[in-house]
């Protein structure tokens, strides 16, 4: 991996150091327009299932079993696709991966950044 990988909210004004901006988010943001959001890639696909967002609702004391949920959804053949586009992103560039939850950190960016910097391997 030659790039940097970051994540943050969406809500935040874009830096010359995010590199490709990237959202992460199912749902697109309440109240950021398009062009404010200045992204470079929306995908979708590598969100957590519906069921998973409802099921977790940001809650922190349910954020351990949504990570280990989570990263299990990431090895199903359906999310590859998006996994895969984000490898070759970094592969080229930093990235910054966008999303609107208030708690960053308890988010999918903050598990999706754990796992493509390798530290979250295979549901591991």
């Amino acid at each position: 991996m030659t790039g940097r990988i970051s994540y943050r909210r969406i809500y935040e004004d874009a830096s010359p150091r995010d590199g490709k901006r990237v959202l992460v988010d199912r749902l697109w943001p309440r109240g950021v327009s398009k062009q404010d959001a200045r992204l470079d890639e929306w995908l979708r696909d590598v969100a957590p299932s519906t069921d998973l967002r409802r099921w977790y609702h940001h809650d922190p004391d349910r954020f351990a079993e949504f990570r280990r949920r989570y990263l299990s959804e990431l090895d199903d053949p359906d999310h590859h696709p998006a996994v895969e586009r984000l490898h070759d992103l970094l592969a080229h560039d930093d990235v910054t991966l966008l999303t609107a939850t208030k708690d960053v950190d308890r988010s999918e960016a903050a598990v999706l950044a754990g796992r493509l910097n390798g530290a979250d391997r295979h549901g591991s």
